[in-house]
């Protein structure tokens, strides 16, 4: 189920963050209590090999981030526990200390099965015995949601369990919605910061081929 143009689902989920503390949060709320855009992002599994990296490169960018009025989100499966053991581990041993975004810890699946994130390849409930057995993970790919002020998902993507996210596109993706907000203009292919943008009529179109 696609969720662009539409309400992001309002659940309160359990989070940890760096000071250890477990708290509820929920993603709709967040954005639109205080008015800003959320950077949400899931991973498969703490203490994996590409997670850290992409957790760590989140971090690196939160100036950035900031300076857009954007929230950043983790989000996986783990228990709040295991979230703060990973938080206490050094990144020389392949934590993520020094991280300071929140954490969702979905560890009940209430969020990432509304989402259909889940890494489930197939269910199959035996009547005989009424075991319900699954393939696959039951963990999430890694999947991404940029949200605006209203709640509103404006971007969704998801990339398999081996590759990793280019943190910059993600800042490049709200620097276009955020002008597409400010001047009712529309953004071209590769646009950034900057460039030229145009209105979204045949006119436009072809002055801006025309100049490119």
């Amino acid at each position: 189920m696609a969720f662009v143009g539409k309400k992001f689902p309002n659940l309160d989920v359990d989070a940890m963050n760096d000071m250890g503390d477990t708290f509820k949060l929920n993603v709709l709320e967040e954005a639109k209590n205080k008015n800003k855009k959320v950077l949400l992002f899931w991973y498969p599994k703490d203490f994996t090999f590409v997670c850290p990296t992409e957790l760590h490169a989140f971090q690196e960018a939160m100036q950035e981030f900031e300076k857009r009025d954007t929230i950043v989100i983790g989000a996986s499966c783990d228990t709040p526990e295991v979230h703060f053991a990973w938080l206490n581990t050094s990144k020389d041993d392949g934590g993520i200390e020094g991280v300071t975004y929140p954490i969702l810890a979905d560890s009940n699946r209430n969020l990432s099965s509304t989402l259909g994130i889940l890494d489930i390849t197939n269910e199959t409930y035996n009547e005989e015995t009424g075991v319900v057995t699954v393939e696959g993970d039951n963990v999430t790919y890694r999947a991404t949601y940029l949200i605006d002020e209203e709640g509103t998902v404006f971007h969704e993507g998801i990339n398999h369990m081996p590759v990793g996210r280019n943190v910059a596109e993600f800042l490049r993706l709200i620097d276009a919605y955020a002008h597409v907000q400010k001047n009712g203009e529309v953004c071209p292919a590769n646009w950034e910061e900057g460039k030229e943008a145009m209105n979204a009529n045949r006119e436009g179109v072809a002055s801006y081929l025309a100049a490119n």
